[in-house]
């Protein structure tokens, strides 16, 4: 299938996966390419209607330093620069960066020339997202200036007759103001997009990889019940059909009446589905265990364990398909990123795997992306707004050690939370809520009498893209109601705390 591409030429900063997304909210297909491969001959051969370079953590001046040849330029193919990328436009072009006397982080004033197409019909004056030590100190020739700040003389820049457009800020970031109508501009006003890339395209694209890298092989999915996996299981399901064997890995850490809800869920599907009741094992491996990154270890390693010792039982098996998607990549340490937390799907696969081949169709798609493929692709809304839950389950929502006493009762506490959200119509206005077991205790009292109990932590967060979340405001009367029905319904609680920390600096999760 041909569509108009837009290239995006990666420099290794931390934010190049939001601008795909952005630039796929924009219905304009794209590819994300490493610089070291994007050699002239290459861009030539992908032919694409727009390129943009993205941020990166080093200073362009310096030896060694990402970078590309100059001739880009020269291809008569437009090219948005942002922030690494703009210096670097500078700098290939005869103009200077240099380390600026002032950086600029976070959230920043800045003005506009409203006469350039990026920011054509905006507010002369809005805020913008910095992350810059460097900055443009010189104009390439032919350059003007179309964006300033108080200490940022080139918070844009552009060179419209070649097509030429550059932003120090980081349109692509939720907190610049219009930053999406400003990379719509730069592919619709620029490019000449006309926005022929949409879910069903990319359904029909990825149905086709899938059959070309698979075969006549058979694909064994590990099937959770989640968003991921079942918008996984259904892709699959469209592309090879009877080749799928799902295997769905009920570990004892699913919410409450979870395990069953799955099956039920998926007995009709046309596909092979195997449920493996391993609590037994799992509590065994898990045992005096307390440490998180431990915790996510063992499970991922025994989930792998059981797959393979499934996949004996069914014969050939060649390829295992995951439903990893791009916020578990970055925080399980891709590329240069820190390691914030290792997700089961990424950090904690065992050295040898028996299979030929890990397939992760859903690894470059962000969580709102995969309910609109899953949308697209059929699947009920019960399936596609299900609350996003981790690999691991309730096992990292236990701080400490997990027993048996503990994790019933954070299944009833937690549904209750759910049960209450959703009386009241907001389970589809958060982005994601839960229960967590502290391993506090504090004293309480209940009738006449003293108690010593645990106290439970609510966490419920509202977020586009996961990668960033803010607390959700959920009304006093609810979380009254919540934290009455918990004590009253639930053994061994007698405190509630809500957790109102945004991502960062916390993650979503507390383990």
């Amino acid at each position: 299938m041909q569509h108009q591409m837009v290239m995006i030429i990666d420099f290794g900063g931390q934010y190049n996966q939001l601008i795909a997304r952005r630039v796929r909210e924009c219905g304009v297909y794209c590819e994300v390419i490493p610089y070291r491969k994007a050699s002239i001959e290459s861009i030539k051969e992908k032919n694409p209607v727009g390129i943009i370079f993205t941020g990166g953590p080093n200073s362009v001046y310096l030896e060694n330093s990402p970078g590309i040849s100059k001739e880009v330029f020269e291809l008569g193919i437009p090219v948005l620069g942002i922030c690494y990328g703009a210096q670097l436009m500078a700098y290939l072009l005869g103009g200077k960066a240099s380390t600026a006397p002032t950086s600029e982080y976070g959230k920043t004033d800045t003005e506009f020339d409203c006469s350039s197409v990026l920011f054509d019909d905006l507010p002369a004056r809005a805020v913008t997202w910095m992350s810059h030590t460097d900055y443009i100190s010189q104009l390439p020739e032919g350059f003007r200036v179309t964006a300033h700040t108080a200490v940022c003389p080139v918070a844009a820049m552009e060179n419209a007759e070649r097509k030429l457009y550059a932003v120090q800020f980081h349109p692509e970031v939720n907190h610049t103001e219009n930053g999406s109508r400003m990379l719509h501009s730069f592919l619709y006003g620029v490019c000449g997009c006309t926005g022929d890339w949409t879910m069903e395209n990319y359904a029909q694209t990825s149905i086709a990889r899938i059959r070309e890298k698979v075969g006549d092989g058979r694909v064994l999915l590990a099937l959770s019940g989640g968003v991921d996996s079942s918008v996984c299981a259904a892709l699959l399901s469209k592309a090879i059909g009877s080749q799928l064997t799902c295997i769905f890995v009920d570990h004892g850490f699913m919410r409450k009446n979870e395990g069953d809800e799955v099956e039920e869920a998926f007995k009709d599907w046309n596909v092979n589905f195997v449920r493996v009741n391993a609590k037994d094992l799992f509590m065994s491996k898990l045992s005096g265990v307390s440490a998180p990154e431990t915790k996510r270890k063992i499970i991922g390693e025994e989930f792998i364990r059981v797959f393979e010792a499934e996949a004996k039982k069914i014969g050939k098996v060649d390829f295992l398909a995951q439903g990893t998607i791009y916020p578990d990549i970055i925080e399980s340490g891709a590329g240069d990123a820190a390691v914030i937390k290792s997700h089961h799907n990424v950090g904690g696969l065992p050295d040898h795997v028996d299979f030929k081949e890990i397939i992760e169709p859903l690894r470059l798609l962000f969580k709102d992306e995969v309910r609109a493929l899953g949308t697209t692709l059929g699947l009920s809304d019960k399936l596609v707004w299900r609350q996003p839950f981790p690999g691991p389950g309730l096992a990292i929502r236990i701080i400490g050690e997990i027993t048996d006493e503990r994790l019933e009762i954070l299944k009833d506490a937690d549904w209750v939370f759910r049960d209450e959200l959703a009386k009241c119509g907001l389970d589809r206005q958060i982005s994601q809520y839960f229960a967590v077991l502290t391993t506090m205790r504090s004293v309480g009292v209940m009738g006449d009498g003293r108690t010593y109990d645990y106290t439970l932590a609510l966490r419920a967060v509202t977020t586009t893209d996961f990668m960033t979340a803010d607390f959700a405001r959920i009304p006093y009367d609810v979380l009254e109601r919540c934290a009455v029905r918990i004590v009253n319904e639930v053994k061994h609680i007698n405190r509630i705390v809500y957790d109102i920390t945004t991502k960062p600096p916390a993650t979503i999760e507390w383990e």
